[in-house]
């Protein structure tokens, strides 16, 4: 065998594999070029196979047997070893074919090209792959790999095969490679560490992980697996099939998630309920939100915890709206979202609301109220229940009257404080009034007239226990046409009708849909379920097929119209309604179904001859449904085609908008420099109006000095003296004319370059600067 250099069948060859022993038959060298690939036929096939292997038949197309043979062959030949692959016995014969048992085979060498068949410019990332794992493996390494070192390649191997799936199955295929027939123990133990590791965050697909879980089964629970091994195998089993069924993480895991995989730790972070009361679970990398349900059900002793579920609270606080109560969005999260995923984006989301302080939390709550929730008597439910009704109660999600709502708070106080015979001596009594009656119900009537009304109906309540407080409570509330509902906040994109406002609160519950206007809190119309002939959803909206004449309790004919409003929780909608349709609907129909049997069987004159009608009857309605169903796929597929549409149109009147917004305001940048030049050139006018004025003023003073004249008793003698100061005068006049008229001509060129390019600009012309303005 050639220098430190084991092939793929080096360290094995054709035997079977156990997770870490090294079969014992006779190896001899195959030397140069003397040996011959098994392309996949169906003798090669019919070959002994390994039963670990026995998932790997069906993708013999997906391996490229041949081609990784002869990489490998001419990667030997190229670094001057003579044998590289090695032949073993299979029982009495000697194989002279090397197949896909042989290349899924531990090797200590590099591979030269990818195991499966992927695209050219992946073989260079798969070559890389099996680097990182030959170094986490600690193969050729001088000293032992520290874990920051295997934390840093762990996220190597995230980072460059979590958005591809290609690579994935790469990966997982040398992984498996790995930990078949591995001679060193500590090198199959850190292959087995490695595959835990990354199955934990991101499966492979389906075909590659029907194989994977074939074979990590039957280590798992061989005969004869090293223990240590038999626990990574367990471990990593339990984690792909969560993974598998959840799929990848969609953020690269945090290193402290790494860290606690690879040392058997967990994290910790904190679960609200809706009273502010908390609860802290444990997580780890592969923990979804199924998991953190079940784990606090545990906690918290819930037995029946199948319509609970975890939400995401987003609360902006932002200025005056930091106080006010109901401005809290709560989004439903997927069973199959990672807990570590949406960890990360609550921090990403703060990170991105800089300018807002946005709180994010995880919010244990019912996801709907079901008419089998009437039965359950778990304490614990009773409890959680009672805190989410009288949370939407006190946003004002349910509307009632004065006397219910004395009633319903009064009920309230007598839960969370007991019995007193004097309440108003009670410190707490005014803040629990104003706690536990809503705001827009308060207003309705003196402060002091409710106080009287719940004093009243509380001092009533003196033998009801807190249980009997509660439970009476919630009869009250399940009692109205809207109760037991869960809320969604939507905005209307299609009324047909034009009766409801552009933001609307709907409540789903077993009686069927409710329209609400938020501001301020009020009922507007309902639709039964029955009413409702067809409903989809997409990721931004959803759509309703109703009875519009029973919806809007309008005495016409019954017309069936769709209404469209947008949301993002869609889905969530129409699962509340289909799990109501499922729990109220059909068990009516079916009842009625078997009532109209019944019937037919009891009367003796029916005839034998009517029953292929019935049945044909059945058959033409059945007919109708489905074609019903098909034309309501496509009107829903319409309607996101539309919608997606419009929401485009609405991008780019955005962007459009954004540009105007810009160009509005730099033409208002430049008015205002024009402005400022007008003003000072209308400043230089003034300045040169008042030189004008002053030269004006002593023109008029020399022209009436030579009007004025002198006595003629010195014209002889002043003669000579008058000649020249005439002459003098008359050049000092011409002179201050001369300026006259330079001042005039230049005053009206300014006025009209003025104008010219006030002109100019407003045309769209060249702009005329400051500086061929002044003269």
């Amino acid at each position: 065998m050639a220098d430190g250099g084991a092939g793929p069948a080096a360290q094995l060859g054709g035997g079977g594999s156990n997770g870490g022993t090294t079969p014992s038959a006779a190896a001899t060298p195959l030397l140069g070029s003397s040996y011959n690939f098994a392309p996949p036929t169906p003798s090669t096939l019919s070959m002994p196979i390994p039963p670990e292997l026995a998932g790997a038949i069906p993708l013999i197309d997906r391996f490229q047997v041949e081609g990784f043979l002869k990489a490998m062959q001419k990667q030997i030949q190229s670094s001057g070893k003579r044998g590289f692959f090695i032949k073993k016995s299979v029982g009495p014969q000697v194989r002279e074919k090397f197949t896909l048992e042989d290349m899924l085979c531990f090797q200590k060498d590099p591979i030269p090209t990818s195991l499966l068949k992927v695209t050219n410019d992946l073989v260079s990332h798969s070559i890389k792959l099996f680097h990182v794992i030959l170094k986490y493996m600690g193969i050729d390494s001088p000293s032992i790999i520290s874990l920051e070192e295997r934390i840093e390649l762990v996220a190597k191997l995230y980072k460059h095969t979590l958005k591809r799936s290609e690579l994935r199955d790469e990966l997982f295929a040398q992984l498996s490679k790995q930990t078949r027939n591995n001679p060193g123990r500590s090198w199959l133990i850190r292959a087995w560490e490695l595959m835990y590791l990354c199955a934990s965050s991101m499966p492979p697909s389906k075909d590659i992980g029907a194989y994977l879980s074939e074979y990590v089964h039957y280590i798992a629970h061989g005969a004869t697996t090293d223990s240590d091994v038999r626990v990574l195998a367990l471990n990593t089993l339990n984690v792909l099939k969560r993974s598998v069924k959840a799929g990848p993480r969609v953020t690269i895991p945090a290193r402290e998630e790494i860290e606690t995989l690879l040392t058997s730790r967990k994290l910790t972070t904190i679960v609200f309920f809706l009273d502010e009361t908390f609860e802290e679970i444990k997580y780890d990398m592969a923990t979804t939100v199924a998991d953190a349900v079940e784990e606090l059900a545990g906690i918290i002793k819930l037995s029946v915890y199948s319509s609970f579920s975890l939400f995401e609270c987003r609360k902006i606080v932002n200025g005056s709206k930091s106080s006010e109560v109901g401005n809290e969005e709560y989004i439903g999260l997927d069973d199959n979202k990672y807990i570590g995923d949406l960890l990360s984006e609550f921090k990403s989301a703060k990170d991105r609301n800089k300018g807002e302080i946005l709180h994010c939390k995880l919010v244990f709550k019912k996801r709907l109220f079901r008419e089998s929730d009437e039965a359950v008597t778990d304490p614990m439910f009773v409890q959680l229940s009672y805190v989410q009704l009288q949370h939407d109660y006190i946003l004002g999600n349910y509307p009632v009257g004065r006397d219910d709502a004395a009633q319903l708070t009064a009920l309230q106080i007598w839960v969370e404080i007991g019995f007193i015979e004097n309440p108003e001596s009670c410190v707490e009594w005014i803040s629990l009034l104003e706690r536990f009656l809503p705001r827009q119900v308060a207003i309705t009537r003196a402060k002091r007239d409710w106080e009287l009304d719940i004093i009243s109906r509380y001092q009533l309540m003196e033998h009801l226990s807190k249980d009997d407080a509660r439970n009476q409570f919630l009869r009250i509330l399940r009692t109205l046409l809207y109760g037991n509902s869960v809320f969604f906040s939507v905005r209307k994109i299609d009324d047909p009708i034009g009766l409801l406002p552009g933001r609307i609160i709907l409540g789903i519950n077993k009686r069927g849909v409710h329209f609400f206007r938020p501001v301020p809190k009020e009922y507007l119309h309902s639709a039964e379920l029955r009413d409702i002939k067809q409903f989809g959803s997409s990721n931004t909206a959803v759509f309703f097929k109703m009875r519009v004449a029973v919806f809007f309790k309008m005495r016409v004919a019954p017309v069936l119209h769709i209404f469209q409003f947008e949301t993002k929780q869609g889905e969530e909608i129409c699962v509340a309604l289909q799990t109501h349709i499922k729990d109220v609907m059909l068990p009516r129909y079916s009842k009625a179904r078997s009532g109209s049997a019944t019937i037919m069987v009891s009367q003796n004159d029916v005839s034998q001859a009517d029953k292929p009608g019935n049945v044909e009857m059945y058959d033409k309605r059945v007919q109708e449904l489905s074609r019903e169903i098909d034309e309501s796929q496509k009107k829903a597929d319409q309607l996101r085609e539309e919608l997606q549409r419009k929401t485009k149109q609405e991008r780019e009147m955005q962007e459009e908008l954004e540009g105007l917004r810009d160009a509005l305001q730099s033409e208002r940048h430049i008015i205002q420099e024009v402005s400022s030049e007008r003003d000072k050139l209308k400043s230089l006018c003034d300045e040169k109006d008042s030189s004008l004025q002053v030269a004006l003023v002593g023109k008029s003073r020399l022209e009436s000095r030579l009007t004025s004249g002198h006595g003629q008793e010195n014209n002889s003698k002043l003669e000579v003296i008058g000649n020249h100061s005439e002459r003098d005068t008359l050049t000092t006049v011409g002179s201050v004319n001369n300026s006259i008229e330079v001042f005039l001509n230049n005053h009206v060129h300014l006025e009209l370059s003025f104008v010219g390019w006030l002109a100019s600009y407003f045309s769209g012309q060249t702009y005329i600067s400051k500086d061929a303005l002044v003269y």
